[in-house]
């Protein structure tokens, strides 16, 4: 569950992300890895083809990764919003459906409407060859 920080509207500014692909490996998923001294929930979102697909919360330990999507990607572009337990967000201007414990919500239009938030997410470009992918969150020049 995240905490109801998300709900604040005091401005954050995007912490510095470094995303590197993998290689070397036999597994080919999207993850998520939590390099700050703070727990990290993280929604994604992505297409799958036909519709927009938002889910979430991984809740990611301090120096720790986890599996997001497992597989080959499908698609170039995914969408991330973290939130960490101080309140501290990365986020972007693709907005999406979300609520403030665990969900998987079809489409990305009315959110409020249909009794959902509505997050910024931050695009993930990766590529179009890419099977696997990994986003760094880093708290490098994060405000408080």
């Amino acid at each position: 569950m995240i905490l109801r920080a998300c709900h604040k509207t005091a401005a954050r500014v995007a912490a510095i992300l470094s995303i590197c692909v993998l290689s070397g490996t036999a597994h080919a998923d999207f993850r998520m890895c939590n390099n700050t001294a703070a727990r990290v929930s993280v929604a994604m979102a992505y297409t799958n083809g036909s519709a927009w697909v938002s889910e979430g919360w991984w809740n990611i330990k301090p120096a720790a990764c986890e599996t997001l999507l497992r597989g080959p990607l499908a698609a170039e572009f995914y969408y991330v919003y973290a939130i960490d337990e101080h309140g501290g967000e990365w986020k972007g201007k693709a907005f999406m459906c979300t609520r403030d414990r665990e969900f998987r919500i079809d489409g990305r239009e009315d959110c409020f409407v249909r009794g959902f938030d509505r997050s910024g997410f931050f695009e993930v470009d990766t590529g179009k060859d890419a099977k696997n992918w990994t986003v760094q969150l880093t708290d490098s020049g994060q405000n408080r």
